[in-house]
């Protein structure tokens, strides 16, 4: 299958979130939440990370995580997850309770594609000063893709985690798992980075890039917001709509896409020293903002 036809696929059984100018959208993608080792990309960020997410909860914005939230590729279990960033997922847990929480699967969680395993390991976690199990998500569903649709424009938002445009990471999912949890996790530790992440392979980024702004002209130019390689892109009005709100384990930094007020704008979140040398986490808008209805 080309990566056009997985696109239109996911395009065709994507659910559809309603919105309107009063909405707040906060997108994040490849956070890449490992076990808190040498070979876990989000610690570095944890914090930052953790501040931004409480501000825009505070601020009433609703969270979309643009697949890779969670690094299933390096580890086997959620609970690894769960007990090195419980801070990070209580407090999406809050989301969560609050209807705010929308959640797309990528390839390095590509299992939560199974309602069964999500079920299971996502439903509930163990207290242990209480000694029970608690509620963690519960009937969390994890999308392939979602459509933000305007309630009065009726225009829609295309958001998927993009690597239906990579036929390896897709299409070969499990090998790559494999080769990562095996060899590169280990490799890593050291310095040595995984070769099948177009992240870290820019000839293969370039060609990602393009298969899918070509699916965007091929779909009327249809407003696109994608993860999976890491770069931010922001379009202007006149432009092909695609957006890459770039990912969470860039040094020292992590980037996202907002829209709110009818507007869209990519903002970076990152560690800033003050004149008295203290250390302050700051928001900083790097492209936009721009107005919606601008993008035909």
């Amino acid at each position: 299958m080309s990566s056009s036809k997985r696109l239109s696929r996911a395009y065709k059984n994507a659910h559809t979130v309603l919105f309107d100018d009063s909405s707040k959208f906060i997108f994040f993608s490849d956070c890449h939440r490992g076990d808190n080792s040498f070979a876990d990309d989000f610690a570095n960020n944890r914090n930052i990370y953790f501040h931004a997410l409480s501000q825009y909860y505070q601020d009433g914005f609703q969270y979309l995580e643009l697949g890779d939230g969670d690094e299933l590729w390096e580890n086997v279990d959620f609970e690894d997850l769960f007990d090195a960033h419980k801070n990070v997922y209580l407090l999406l847990r809050k989301f969560y309770m609050g209807n705010r929480l929308h959640m797309i699967w990528g390839n390095h969680d590509m299992v939560y594609k199974d309602e069964k395993y999500v079920k299971k390991q996502l439903s509930t976690y163990f207290d242990p000063v209480d000694e029970i199990d608690k509620p963690l998500f519960p009937d969390l569903t994890f999308h392939e893709a979602l459509i933000l649709k305007h309630r009065k424009s009726g225009q829609e938002i295309f958001l998927t985690h993009g690597h239906q445009a990579d036929w390896w990471n897709y299409t070969f999912w499990r090998w790559g798992r494999f080769l990562v949890r095996v060899l590169w996790k280990p490799l890593q530790v050291w310095g040595i980075a995984d070769p099948t992440s177009p992240a870290k392979n820019y000839k293969e980024l370039i060609k990602v890039e393009r298969r899918i702004k070509k699916w965007i002209l091929q779909n009327n130019s249809l407003l696109t917001i994608v993860g999976h390689t890491h770069r931010p892109r922001f379009a202007r009005p006149g432009d092909i709509p695609f957006f890459n709100d770039g990912s969470c384990v860039h040094p020292r930094s992590i980037t996202g896409i907002e829209i709110t007020g009818g507007e869209i704008v990519l903002i970076k979140w990152h560690i800033a020293t003050k004149e008295d040398g203290t250390l302050q986490i700051v928001r900083v808008v790097l492209e936009g903002p721009k107005k919606l209805k601008d993008y035909h």
